[in-house]
């Protein structure tokens, strides 16, 4: 017989995932990460002040450690079980936002590579596609773990993606012309180098564009979304009726 008693401690319930916010106007089309019907879970949001596109990839989130620190305990104790955010160039705070919460930390998509290159044969690596290749540095590689020499590319070179998103030029956004630019950044990566066997999407932007990658180029494309999926089976396993045969778990209001 199972029991009866729910326990609390937490604000919020029935929503694991907590998402670190950049403080922006944009348009998050669905499949963003800012878009909240893009994921089949609920989640919880916290917009950090302050923490503008341009500030946090072309500055590095220069001066932004201690908001990210105050926001990230904010969304645990709000009732978040993991926290993530919503710019791969975060990676730089992954170690110190980890420590800070003592949850789950996953703050970029580029913590795949090292999983996805395992996956890969001899011979073929991983190459990224970021928002900003002239921002992207040794630095970010390594606190997400990811070979230095790892090939990738930007948008800096299109027409509406990189514009829109990072130089807050406007608040609305061509979708056809900022998938050509990802697309577009696919195709040099894949010319320069033959190489490449699959692709990770450093920005969390970019997902909406990932479908459309796989068929144009033919490899596998991981982005923010693929990580993120991945990461709540773990939060919340599926249930395959086990607990039922051996007299049920205490019930909590997660």
């Amino acid at each position: 017989m199972s029991s009866t008693i729910a326990f609390g401690g937490k604000a919020i319930y029935g929503a694991p995932l907590g998402i670190l916010m950049l403080e922006a106007r944009f348009p998050r089309i669905q499949g963003d990460m800012g878009n909240a019907t893009t994921w089949p879970f609920p989640v919880l949001y916290r917009v950090v002040k302050g923490a503008s596109p341009e500030r946090v990839v072309l500055n590095q989130a220069a001066g932004l450690l201690d908001d990210f620190l105050a926001a990230a305990a904010d969304l645990v104790d709000q009732g978040a079980e993991a926290i993530t955010t919503n710019c791969g160039f975060l990676a730089l705070f992954q170690r110190e936002l980890a420590a800070h919460v003592r949850v789950p930390v996953a703050t970029s998509s580029l913590l795949q590579v090292p999983w996805v290159q395992a996956t890969l044969p001899p011979g073929k690596r991983v190459g990224v596609i970021t928002v900003s290749a002239g921002s992207l540095t040794p630095r970010h590689f390594e606190a997400a773990g990811v070979p230095p020499d790892t090939p990738f590319v930007g948008t800096e070179d299109g027409r509406e993606f990189f514009r829109v998103l990072i130089r807050g030029e406007k608040q609305d956004m061509d979708v056809a012309l900022a998938a050509r630019d990802v697309l577009d950044a696919g195709r040099t990566l894949m010319a320069r180098h033959p190489d490449v066997g699959a692709i990770v999407l450093e920005c969390t932007n970019m997902p909406p564009y990932a479908h459309a990658l796989r068929e144009t180029l033919g490899v596998p494309v991981f982005d923010i979304y693929s990580l993120i999926t991945w990461w709540h089976a773990g939060l919340r396993p599926r249930d395959f009726g086990v607990a039922r045969l051996t007299g049920g778990l205490p019930v909590s209001a997660a």
